[in-house]
């Protein structure tokens, strides 16, 4: 079984690897229905009980996709879901994202749409999917401790929010997570997010901890992606780009063999040695690449094996930016 790690200050217990749901309903192409509740229904008899969805994977679809595969499960796992865009009525999937609106009456309109979906009284952790200029986060946060002391939510985060943001945020209710890109391909937070986590006692929860895929070294090409894939549309996806991030996968790869395991484990496992505060959450949809990951949680390296893994994908290394110009202006904010 996976040990379990605290996110935050108020007792939020969770397996240190959690699961990425957003794949099994969004971005990345159809995936089978049936498969993802076997693969969400092995996780939890390997020990996950970390679950990471929101309003707008679908949109709307995969919280209803939880719902259906944990109806036995209600009050045994930690569901995580997030609100904070406007979602629009035309269109597919990011499509019909028309921008940011955290105010108060989105906020509640919008929790009380996930309660519904996800057929649970009580969300266990409520995040800000993207912090909105247009209001202070302290009025945003005001309203979420409201649904707490409300009892319609049990623990707060944010999500790609600034190291200022989420002091501000902590002045007002604690903050048991900040979840954000990071990733030996993705490690800007280690500038000053991760110290302000640490120093608030803020958990920290990785999404795209295998750089959307990449860094398991089975994506060479885009040519197997499906035609509406997000990917094809992210500046580090581009041909040029990837034929030179291929080449630090390879580094990976040779590390990871030399130790027993693949590229995705030590990719995992070298978050995982950044600090007890942090838990993954990969993606996934297949049972082999979930049984793969879950085994990284076992996985024990070595203060040199960590440096030499980081020195294998420096910071800088990595071709192209993570978002297109439009997304990369909603985060760090």
């Amino acid at each position: 079984m996976i040990k379990t790690r605290t996110l935050g200050t108020t007792g939020l217990s969770v397996s240190a690897i959690g699961i990425g749901c957003m794949g099994m309903s969004f971005a990345y192409g159809g995936a089978e229905e049936a498969e993802s509740i076997r693969t969400l229904h092995r996780a939890v008899d390997l020990g996950v009980t970390m679950f990471d969805t929101a309003e707008v994977y679908g949109p709307y679809a995969n919280e209803e996709l939880l719902a259906r595969a944990f109806r036995q499960l209600r009050g045994k796992l930690t569901i995580a879901t997030k609100f904070g865009f406007k979602i629009g009525a035309q269109g597919q999937g990011m499509e019909r994202v028309t921008g940011v609106d955290s105010r108060p009456q989105h906020v509640r309109a919008a929790v009380e749409g996930s309660l519904a979906r996800l057929g649970v009284e009580k969300i266990d952790l409520l995040y800000q999917h993207r912090v909105d200029p247009a209001v202070p986060i302290e009025e945003v946060v005001g309203v979420m401790a409201d649904l707490v002391r409300e009892g319609k939510v049990l623990h707060l985060g944010l999500s790609e929010a600034s190291a200022d943001t989420l002091r501000r945020a902590c002045a007002v209710h604690p903050i048991a997570a900040l979840q954000s890109e990071y990733s030996l391909w993705s490690r800007e937070v280690e500038d000053e997010v991760l110290p302000a986590c640490r120093e608030l006692g803020v958990g920290f929860v990785p999404y795209s901890p295998l750089g959307r895929g990449f860094l398991t070294g089975q994506l060479g090409s885009t040519e197997a992606l499906a035609a509406d894939d997000y990917r094809r549309g992210l500046p580090r996806f581009q041909d040029e780009a990837l034929r030179a991030n291929a080449a630090l996968v390879a580094r990976l790869e040779q590390l990871a063999a030399a130790r027993g395991a693949s590229a995705a484990q030590l990719a995992l496992a070298w978050l995982l040695a950044q600090g007890e505060y942090i838990v993954p959450i990969p993606g996934v949809r297949r049972l082999a690449n979930l049984e793969q990951n879950v085994g990284a949680a076992q996985l024990v390296l070595s203060a040199a094996d960590v440096a030499a893994i980081g020195e294998a994908v420096p910071r800088g290394a990595v071709q192209g930016a993570r978002y297109n110009q439009k997304e990369m202006g909603m985060v760090g904010l």
